[in-house]
């Protein structure tokens, strides 16, 4: 006999569809750290070199600074937050507002206002102080979270923020150059230091602090740097003595070491690997100016000392 088709709730079951086989979606491959810096260089160089070579674009240098260093001082907070250390956010960004408005009123040809950037700094410090104890108990990390505070605008702010003081407080050909020395010296540097290390690295530079940096790392961003500020003398700066542009060049490489280290020793205390995942290849924005927080100040009391 025939076999009869299902019927009822067996012959529902049958009809139902059967899943069919998903295709997973296709991965993006993730770019590896050196060309993830090249793509990055690439997006944000640009804008850079505009802000700096175009006159009529000092704003937009201004800003781009501004936005730089307010990131990066919300990176350092967060730092400390990891530590579970508050700063005064309040507090920090009036302070930030107050001192990186004395440097873009620094006038061409004169120089910072000293009696207003200390006088800021004097609010800042006892306002914080006085903010945390107006806040009241607990007071077990007031000391911390101050000195988080204080330090954060000091550190990003306070030297980042002569760089702007670079690009209004000089003659504007000077001031292209200036900054245009600034940045190629230091890039440069820091580029041939990351590809040396990685190619011909074998001796720790500072193991407990970064263990990727190398001796042959510096090495070969000192060299770098020379040619760079030997070619700039020749190409663009020859108001820059051969003399002077070699020294100044290795002393902003010397910084640039300093500056990373301290940094990456900053994060070594808060168990982080980078201070933020914003730019990719290079970390937060932090990660990517460190070298230049110490240069800034060099640049500029070099400038205003030699080129009268």
């Amino acid at each position: 006999m025939p076999a009869l088709p299902p019927t009822g709730t067996s012959a529902l079951h049958h009809l139902k569809p059967q899943p069919q086989n998903q295709k997973t979606p296709a991965k993006i491959p993730k770019l590896s750290p050196p060309i993830a810096r090249v793509v990055t260089a690439v997006v944000l160089l640009p804008i850079l070199i505009a802000s700096i070579l175009i006159p009529r674009l000092d704003l937009l240098f201004v800003a781009l600074a501004v936005a730089t260093l307010v990131v990066a001082l919300f990176e350092f907070w967060l730092l400390a937050k990891r530590q579970q250390v508050k700063a005064d956010v309040g507090a920090g960004c009036l302070g930030a507002a107050a001192i990186l408005t004395i440097f873009y009123f620094t006038e061409p040809g004169k120089w910072i206002d000293f009696g207003m950037m200390q006088g800021v700094i004097l609010i800042l410090t006892m306002g914080s102080l006085a903010a945390a104890m107006v806040r009241g108990a607990p007071f077990e990390k007031m000391i911390m979270s101050v000195g988080a505070t204080v330090l954060g605008v000091l550190y990003v702010v306070l030297l980042g923020g002569h760089l702007i003081a670079v690009r209004l407080g000089f003659e504007s050909t000077l001031s292209r150059h200036l900054l245009a020395f600034f940045f190629l010296v230091i890039m440069s540097a820091d580029s041939a230091a990351y590809y040396a290390g990685r190619i011909f690295g074998r001796h720790k530079l500072a193991p407990s602090i970064s263990p990727g940096k190398t001796w042959e790392g510096v090495v070969g961003g000192l060299m770098i740097s020379l040619l760079v500020a030997a070619l700039a003398h020749f190409w663009f700066f020859p108001e820059l003595p051969l003399k002077l542009a070699l020294p100044v060049a290795a002393v902003m490489n010397l910084l640039s070491v300093i500056g990373d280290l301290t940094e990456s020793a900053l994060k070594r205390s808060v168990g982080a690997k980078d201070t933020a995942n914003i730019l990719p290849g290079h970390g937060g924005v932090l990660d990517r100016i460190d070298s230049l927080l110490f240069n800034a100040p060099l640049i500029y009391y070099f400038a205003r000392l030699y080129f009268k």
